[in-house]
């Protein structure tokens, strides 16, 4: 994943926050690659056949970021980076409940049975799962929700979670075996 530049970032965000809609529009070549690398990341092991592509998940993300009703308060580049990563996973789980409502009768067209059998549809059930159960975590901890985000929606690796984060790899891989320690128990 390739960075950009923090300074920049923040700054635009800054601006984001304060009102200036022209900061949307300079944010968006900055952070597009980022961005490209997480969609890319959470749509990596799904179906070939799925209808939601990387710059599909990356637009609709940021058309939610940019024209939220209330602008966060920016904190910076990583604050950015994990409501990017909660952006996409409401996307994913806005179509997983359109693909849901479509699989149970709206607009369904008839398939042969044997070429049915995508990924996507199969982790169906799963994401909303871990949806209510990150729900549940934020509640109770929620810069361990944010990690959970990252590595699993984002799909960063340890290094990358740790920078997002400003925290150490040891201090990612402890609190990333609590994570999915907690989530193991809620998804069971």
């Amino acid at each position: 994943m390739s960075a950009s530049d923090p300074t920049q970032v923040t700054q635009l965000l800054q601006r984001l926050s304060a009102g200036d809609a022209q900061a949307a529009h300079d944010l968006l070549p900055l952070v597009y690659a980022e961005l490209r690398a997480l969609a890319a990341g959470l749509l990596r092991d799904e179906a070939a056949r799925h209808t939601l592509q990387p710059t599909a998940l990356v637009h609709e993300a940021y058309l939610r970021l940019a024209g939220a009703e209330v602008s966060p308060d920016w904190e910076g580049h990583r604050h950015f980076l994990g409501v990017a990563a909660k952006a996409m996973r409401s996307v994913l789980i806005d179509h997983a409940r359109r693909k849901r409502a479509e699989k149970r009768g709206g607009a369904a067209e008839r398939l042969p049975l044997e070429g049915i059998v995508a990924a996507f549809e199969e982790r169906v059930p799963d994401l909303f799962a871990l949806d209510e159960a990150l729900v549940r975590l934020e509640a109770l901890d929620a810069e361990l929700a944010q990690l959970v985000e990252l590595r699993f929606f984002a799909g960063l690796t340890l290094e990358e979670t740790a920078r997002a984060l400003g925290t150490s790899v040891p201090t990612v891989v402890r609190t990333w075996h609590v994570a999915r320690l907690w989530l193991q128990r809620e998804l069971a």
